[in-house]
């Protein structure tokens, strides 16, 4: 298996993790976020930095799927790693960065609020070919919740995601619950998504165990056709990246968006 990471790439990131360690816990959904963006050029017109982006892809809907989709196809050779997008937007450039170093992509659910305070993560997750999807507005538990705010909750972090991107997002994944109930799977439907997206491998890395841990965790239970829940907002996310798509790669697996893996 290869190395986790650099001396200096593992030094820097941990003192990312200094600055989310005292709200990095809430970010995790037990039942119960490298470089920054380039700067603008010195020269040149402004107005084509400016240009207004494209339509990101809209939500679609897979005909074999079920309403809530745990994996995708097992005679394949792809899994999706899924990211709970929120934390420090530092570690979710080099989370991102490292996954394109080594030609993954991934699927990020974004929570609005994150957006709200940091909306140029929306591009930066679409300009490196990943999804990008719906995590709640607020990241509270939404299984629990009034019907009213629980739809509040969905269209809240779509509407934001439209805004961004001219789209509500490709996924809707429900926060604080590894699945929607059948009353937030239904608000979903209505909201636009056709599926619910949960997994079947859950790294655990939200409980701060380590990176070696989670590296363990993710390469004991993956298999073609896996959905793996990460997160954004962990140095340790970060650190095992490079060890679990080398691992996968040496046993033939590919890390696709969930898209990608569906069609």
């Amino acid at each position: 298996m290869g190395r986790v990471t650099t001396t200096d790439r593992r030094t820097a990131l941990r003192a990312g993790a200094g600055l989310v360690a005292g709200g990095a816990l809430a970010a995790g959904c037990a039942t119960t976020g490298s470089a920054a963006p380039p700067a603008a050029p010195a020269s040149g017109p402004a107005p084509a930095a400016k240009a207004t982006p494209l339509t990101a892809p809209a939500p679609r809907a897979f005909p074999h799927q079920p309403a809530q989709i745990t994996h995708g196809p097992r005679d394949r050779p792809n899994i999706a790693l899924t990211f709970h997008g929120q934390g420090d937007p530092e570690i979710a450039t080099a989370l991102l960065a490292e996954a394109e170093k080594h030609g993954a992509h991934v699927t990020v659910l974004a929570v609005g609020t994150w957006l709200d305070t940091h909306p140029e993560m929306a591009r930066r997750i679409l300009d490196g070919g990943h999804d990008l999807g719906n995590h709640t507005q607020r990241h509270i538990a939404v299984n629990t919740l009034s019907e009213a705010d629980a739809l509040a909750e969905i269209t809240g972090c779509a509407d934001r995601l439209k805004r961004l991107t001219g789209s509500i997002g490709t996924w809707f994944r429900p926060s604080r619950a590894p699945a929607a109930s059948p009353l937030v799977q239904r608000l979903a439907h209505r909201a636009g998504y056709p599926h619910v997206l949960s997994y079947d491998v859950d790294s655990l890395d939200f409980t701060a165990p380590g990176a070696p841990a989670v590296t363990r965790k993710v390469l004991a239970e993956v298999r073609g056709g896996s959905v793996v829940s990460m997160h954004f907002g962990y140095a340790d996310t970060v650190a095992a990246l490079p060890a679990v798509l080398e691992e996968l790669h040496r046993r033939g697996l590919r890390a696709v968006t969930t898209t990608e893996l569906l069609s």
